[in-house]
């Protein structure tokens, strides 16, 4: 049965320090980086709703209040935002949980990604990989001739993730931090905190049998975390500024 865009909520991880490009910012938290008028993460949102989210959750930690002020108007249409800040650092995957086990709401799917990062893939093919009920999520990767920055993702022949492969130079397929999980994979989740997607819940969720799909796309990516790829924004928006809501 699949699971349609509308089922899933997505939680935005908006709590970093950003101390690399803190320099830069000031008194912002690095999501909130103005970038061609708006906020970083006001994109990451305007790219859900093309997408067909109607529901994010933005995970917030340093300086949550104005993360909070920006989104209380509500302005992207048609997408409720809500901001769900941690008082003590989670983790990410701590991070996602606190801020889905917080919300009312009971979505048949859960996407996660990151509030500094954008990967402006087609997400449909990503949705599909819950259409097999034995699949209990799906992680995002993105093939680069040079993934020196990055950790990057190995799959076997059928495309179930097998692990997570520490920053080296060369191709790979990187780690693009946008994750589906089917809500019921959330009760395999390590009880621990603090607690990493890469270093604990994968890790666990593998060696427990889950099957988890990697799903490769030749999507544009962006990581605004270094004082070189920050002022890449700009152009990156809108270079591709089709895969963003008005």
């Amino acid at each position: 049965m699949s699971v349609r865009p509308e089922q899933i909520t997505a939680v935005v991880l908006a709590g970093g320090f950003g101390t690399r490009i803190k320099h830069l910012l000031g008194e912002l938290p690095k999501p909130m980086a103005p970038v061609n008028g708006k906020p970083f993460v006001e994109w990451v949102v305007r790219y859900l709703a093309t997408q067909g989210i109607r529901n994010v959750i933005l995970s917030t930690g340093h300086l949550a209040e104005t993360v909070g002020k920006h989104f209380a108007p509500q302005p992207v249409k048609n997408i409720r935002v809500t901001c769900v800040p941690e008082t003590t650092p989670l983790g990410t995957a701590g991070g996602f949980l606190n801020a889905a086990n917080t919300v009312k709401e009971k979505p048949a799917a859960w996407i996660v990604l990151n509030g500094d990062s954008l990967v402006v893939a087609p997400l449909q093919k990503f949705f599909n990989s819950l259409d097999h009920p034995e699949n209990d999520g799906a992680i995002l990767g993105v093939p680069m001739t040079d993934a020196a920055r990055f950790g990057t993702i190995s799959a076997n022949a059928d495309g179930d993730l097998t692990g997570f492969n520490e920053k080296k130079p060369g191709a790979g397929d990187i780690n693009a931090g946008v994750y589906l999980f089917r809500a019921a994979a959330l009760e395999k989740f390590p009880a621990k905190l603090p607690l990493s997607f890469e270093l604990d819940v994968f890790p666990a969720l593998i060696s427990g049998g889950a099957k988890l799909k990697a799903v490769l796309s030749e999507a544009p990516f962006l990581d605004i975390g270094t004082p070189e790829s920050l002022p890449q924004a700009a152009g990156f928006i809108r270079q591709n500024r089709a895969h963003f809501a008005e």
